[in-house]
Formats: structure tokens, C-alpha cells, sequence
């Protein structure tokens, strides 16, 4: 797999994409990745409960990888419980856990209530889109554990046409990081009412914009300048230099500046240096 490591943000991400469809099917081609996908879909199909899935150690850990939940592997009574739960029940297990990932995961398997079968997992078309999904985490975790800021933008690139809503962004570490950044609002807004901080997105920026491609590439590029100045990254190349140097042009009428901001009325008393702000 490509290493990222030394690189800017930007030269980073351009390289990235560059270089995916060969490095997705690197992935694929990694032998344990291999094991594993020809085992998920040999067996997937005959699984009927989530207990099932939980049993099966090599398609469990397949599903886990696919969300990023690889951390959480060993958490089996917690994972089954979750996939059990009733999703319109609010008080459910899987809408009172904090991380959205495993809520997704509950959704795209789509086990019935109470541990019921899943009306997707025989289905030829879901089983690939789920092994596309693995081999693009795969290569998302490996591209960024050399490169911090790299991995922050590709997970937002991979997600932002997904996002709806400003919560989603919040309740997602990695977009919420992002977001700030790319937007120069200082980190320790993460201390502020969430319907504040909401709020004061909305004035930033027009959340529908995620939906055109353009705007996204136009947020990595901000996102990329900002994250290398403040982080001391060296290699930053003469366009990104150029970018943090002067006013650029964001969207209609907007620019791109850098000063302090001072938000007492968000915090109710106090102030917060922010490196950059988005005006």
C-alpha cells in the first residue's frame, strides 16, 4: 500500500486519489483480506441472527473491519445486544450508543427486532457493496496511519455526500474536526451547548453544498492549508503557501482570512482564540 507519510495534506490527498482504484484492489489481494472476504461470502448469506454472525469469527470480524469497528471486536455481548435492539424503541441499546458507527452497521444489516433475520444478507448486490466497503477501509486506515491530517480529509471526502444534517457532522469526531478547521473555528468550541455550536455552522456554511463535489474539493483544499500551518507540517508546496497567504475566494462573496474571534455570547461568558475565522 501507498505511505503517505512526509507529505502535506493536499499532496497527500491528491496522491490518494490518484492511486485508489489500484490501492483498493492492493486490498484485496492482502491475504488475510482475501481470507476474509471469500469467507464472508460464502457464509453470509446462510446467516440468520445476529448471534449467528457473532459465531462466525471470521465473518463477524469481516462485518467489524467494513464499519471501522475494529476496535470493538472483543465487545461481542455488547455488538449482539445492539443488533438486537428495536430501533424505533428509543430507549434501545443501539440509540443510546454513543458511537454513530455501530448504529449504521445495525441499519445496513437490517436484522429484525429482538435478533429476528435480515432481508439483506443473501442478497448478491448488498454482499458486494459490503465487500467494496471493506476494501475502502482498509485502505482509508492505511493510507492515514502515517499521515494524521490526510486521514482526517479522506474520512470527510468519503462521508460528505452522506451528510444531511449539522449533527451529523457533530457527533462524528473526525467530520466534526474537519469541519472546524476548514471553517477556522477554534477546537475548544467542542465546550459549547451543541444547538450553539449548530447554530453557528449554519452561519459559516450552507450544509446542502456537501451534495456538489466541487464544494467538497474546495473545503479539503481550506481544510489541508490550515491543518499543515497549524500543525507545522514542512512540506507545505508553493499553492497551499499561496492559499494561507492571502484572501481567497470561498464560494459567492465569501473570503477567507486570517484573525482572532472572540465568541463570549456563544459561550456565555469567556473567549476563545481561534487561529482562523470564515466570514
Amino acid at each position: 500500500m501507498i505511505s503517505l507519510g512526509g507529505m502535506s495534506t493536499q499532496v497527500a490527498v491528491k496522491l490518494f486519489d490518484a492511486t485508489r482504484d489500484k490501492q483498493l484492489d492492493l486490498a484485496a489481494s492482502n491475504a488475510l483480506n482475501a481470507r476474509q472476504i471469500e469467507a464472508f461470502e460464502e457464509r453470509i448469506g446462510s446467516i440468520s441472527s445476529p448471534q449467528e454472525l457473532i459465531a462466525d469469527t471470521e465473518v463477524y470480524t469481516f462485518v467489524m473491519r467494513a464499519f471501522d469497528l475494529e476496535d470493538q471486536i472483543f465487545g461481542k455481548a455488547l455488538i449482539r445486544k445492539a443488533l438486537e435492539s428495536d430501533i424505533s424503541d428509543s430507549d434501545a441499546l443501539v440509540n443510546r450508543l454513543s458511537d454513530p458507527k455501530i448504529r449504521e452497521m445495525y441499519e445496513t444489516l437490517g436484522f429484525a427486532p429482538e435478533g429476528g433475520p435480515s432481508a439483506n444478507l443473501d442478497k448478491v448486490d448488498w454482499q458486494s457493496e459490503m465487500v467494496d466497503r471493506f476494501k475502502e477501509r482498509f485502505v482509508l486506515n492505511t493510507a492515514g496511519e502515517d499521515n494524521e491530517g490526510a486521514r482526517i480529509a479522506l474520512e470527510f471526502k468519503s462521508k460528505a455526500s452522506e451528510i444531511d444534517t449539522w449533527l451529523d457532522v457533530l457527533k462524528d469526531e473526525d467530520l466534526g474536526t474537519f469541519m472546524r478547521r476548514a471553517l477556522g473555528l477554534p477546537d475548544e468550541l467542542i465546550q459549547v451547548d451543541l444547538d450553539r455550536q449548530i447554530a453557528l455552522f449554519e452561519q459559516k456554511f450552507d450544509i446542502e453544498k456537501l451534495q456538489d463535489p466541487a464544494e467538497v474539493d474546495k473545503l479539503v483544499s481550506r481544510f489541508s492549508a490550515i491543518y499543515d500551518a497549524v500543525e507545522g507540517v514542512s512540506s507545505l508546496s508553493s499553492t497551499v503557501l499561496t492559499l494561507m497567504e492571502g484572501a481567497v475566494s470561498i464560494g459567492q462573496g465569501s473570503t477567507f482570512t486570517a484573525i482572532t474571534i472572540d465568541i463570549p455570547t456563544i459561550t456565555g461568558g469567556g473567549s476563545y482564540s481561534a487561529y482562523n475565522a470564515y466570514r
